[in-house]
């Protein structure tokens, strides 16, 4: 997909009529009402106003651009009861409002749809017919189990011990494989053995339907609260079907990486931006060691692995850090620490990297990890941003230590949302 570039300001952007038909009231989506062009345009003037402040000297901003619609392999949808169906949707914001472009477009009016419920104060569940930035895929199969828990004589909406509640889908980047997995709520440890041999009957139904699902799982969520958040829930594992996970292939007209990605395990969600972003992030790169940083089930280190000699690639959760560890390359060692203890332990060995890679959370990599990777000082240091909030600060120290920022992309793997992902490659 080519880099295109972007005007240095828009007056006046262009409007669009949105694709989905529950924009606004979803407020998933906020920039739908843009033309693509100026979604792009937009990202990259905040991208660069967030920059602006650290007075860096900063080259030409790149912008890759994706499909704008169908990218999505993995969602997420929040289940709900309307009506006596479940159905499959998303959590309103507690005004009821989407705002679009900011400082562009006023917030849509509240909704005052009737078929809205109640999930918690302030919030409510909004079922959906469709979800336009979802492969294919991932709403046919949503359907396909909607049916089928739905005609399941109710067992899964009468037992209020064992509430649905989630429903997590991820596939190929081919939609020839599928994974789901289930999140119920309760106060119980673990699902009784009659809803146990409910889920296995349901999966081989659902496999009937969708032939593409090869592994299915039941995560068990506490009971609702106020700190409702992926963050804060530790879901308990329950009874599976099928395989464990995907073998996931990252293909480019280049080269080829496959992964093994454990079901619940992160993993990039633009099907179609993947295999450009991983290029640039490891093709034409060779050495001797390279660092992989948050390396997760190793999206960056497998690629690595190709041209260095060694690879040390840094994770600490689960299931992503078993999955890394079980590549079978014998040039890709793996620490299952925290980045900031790696460091801290690296900082007093002999080896030193000439390339890392770090694609930290959207907290960023923060003032110590960065103040440690000045000391270690590799050549080359490949930066993967999620959060254009935090990254001015870690740049800014970065290159009080020496650091250039040779090149600088802007990767839109999140069309008609505000979310922009960073690639900085930096120099000593």
């Amino acid at each position: 997909m080519p880099v295109i570039s972007t005007p240095e300001y828009i007056s006046a952007p262009q409007r669009a009529t949105p694709p989905c038909p529950h924009f606004g009231p979803c407020g998933g989506c906020q920039l739908q009402d843009l033309t693509y062009p100026a979604q792009l345009a937009l990202k990259a003037g905040q991208l660069r106003a967030s920059l602006a402040a650290t007075e860096l000297a900063l080259p030409e901003l790149q912008v890759h651009a994706s499909p704008p619609l169908a990218y999505r392999n993995r969602v997420r949808f929040t289940l709900g009861e309307v009506d006596g169906q479940l159905r499959a949707g998303y959590i309103r914001n507690p005004a009821g409002r989407a705002v679009s472009a900011p400082g562009i477009a006023d917030a849509a009016e509240e909704s005052g749809d009737s078929d809205s419920v109640r999930v918690e104060p302030g919030f409510t569940f909004l079922p959906i017919t469709q979800c336009p930035i979802a492969a294919p895929i991932l709403w046919r199969a949503t359907e396909a189990l909607l049916r089928l828990l739905n005609g399941d004589a109710g067992m899964w909406l009468r037992d209020s011990q064992f509430k649905p509640d989630q429903l997590e889908l991820f596939a190929t980047a081919d939609e020839t494989r599928l994974q789901v997995t289930l999140y119920v709520r309760t106060a119980a440890k673990s699902l009784p053995a009659r809803l146990a041999t409910a889920f296995d009957a349901l999966c081989q139904e659902l496999h009937a339907r969708v032939p593409e699902l090869t592994g299915a799982g039941v995560s068990l969520l506490p009971l609702l609260s106020k700190q409702r958040s992926r963050r804060t829930e530790q879901p308990r594992t329950g009874p599976a079907w099928g395989s464990p996970g995907l073998n996931y292939r990252v293909a480019s007209r280049v080269t080829q990486t496959d992964y093994w990605v454990p079901r619940g395990a992160f993993f990039q969600i633009n099907r179609f931006l993947l295999p450009e972003m991983l290029a640039l992030v490891t093709n034409g790169r060779s050495g001797a060691l390279a660092w992989d940083l948050y390396a997760g089930v190793g999206l960056f280190s497998r690629a690595l692995a190709r041209n260095f000699s060694q690879v040390s690639a840094v994770e600490i959760a689960e299931p992503a850090a078993t999955a890394l560890a079980s590549t079978g390359l014998r040039n890709l060692g793996v620490a299952k620490a925290t980045t900031l203890d790696f460091l801290r332990a690296a900082l007093v060995g002999r080896d030193r990297p000439g390339l890392i890679v770090l694609d930290p959370p959207r907290t960023g990599a923060g003032p110590e990890v960065c103040g440690l990777l000045a000391r270690i000082a590799a050549p080359a240091l490949v930066y993967v941003s999620c959060s254009p909030e935090t990254l001015p600060a870690d740049l800014t120290t970065l290159a009080a230590t020496g650091y250039a920022v040779a090149e600088l992309h802007l990767f839109d793997l999140f069309p008609q949302t505000t979310h922009i992902e960073t690639i900085a490659i930096l120099t000593r």
